[in-house]
């Protein structure tokens, strides 16, 4: 399996030079993150990919969506891989909102309000990262699997935190984590 953050956000600009949540939900990518998911895309033709997972806010949609079309591969929504839910940037948008934007991606049942009511805890994430990760604990699930996901949720899964745009190669069964490219 391979795990991508989505490229910089208007959020990750504001944040990283305040450290003061800038209050911006679902921020869309800056340029910069839209040349980080080009290139991801690029890097990522020769990795064997075959199904892309994505988070269902609009960073990582738009990410999973520039990969795609470099790899001619259809994107499946799933919740479980989203962001800890602890800033602005992580209230999402309506399901509708998003299936307008991206009628082509496969949203499953995602409820129409799917990002959660108040702070997630770290207990709480780590048992979504054990959830997600128990559902790919066989070869087949994960072989040539592509997540697009975010920061916190890369880190409850793997101890390792990565920057906008990187790429982790994740063996969920031996839980080892290496850069993929």
């Amino acid at each position: 399996m391979i795990l991508v953050r989505h490229g910089q956000s208007h959020f990750n600009v504001h944040f990283a030079k305040s450290r003061i949540d800038p209050g911006i939900v679902d921020p869309r990518l800056t340029e910069e993150g839209e040349r980080q998911a080009r290139e991801a895309g690029e890097s990522l033709a020769d990795c064997g990919i075959r199904r892309i997972v994505a988070s269902p806010y609009w960073r990582t949609l738009h990410t999973a969506e520039i990969i795609a079309e470099a790899l001619g591969l259809p994107v499946d929504i799933d919740p479980r891989v989203r962001e800890r839910y602890s800033y602005t940037c992580d209230i999402g948008s309506q399901r509708a909102e998003l299936a307008r934007r991206w009628p082509h991606f496969s949203f499953g049942d995602l409820a129409e309000r799917w990002w959660p009511q108040q702070e997630e805890s770290e207990a709480a994430l780590a048992e979504r990262c054990r959830g997600f990760r128990d559902s790919h604990v066989t070869e087949d699930s994960w072989d040539g699997l592509l997540v697009v996901s975010h920061w916190g949720f890369i880190r409850g899964l793997t101890g390792q935190a990565v920057g906008n745009g990187a790429a982790l190669r994740f063996d969920p069964v031996a839980g080892a984590a290496v850069p993929a490219f």
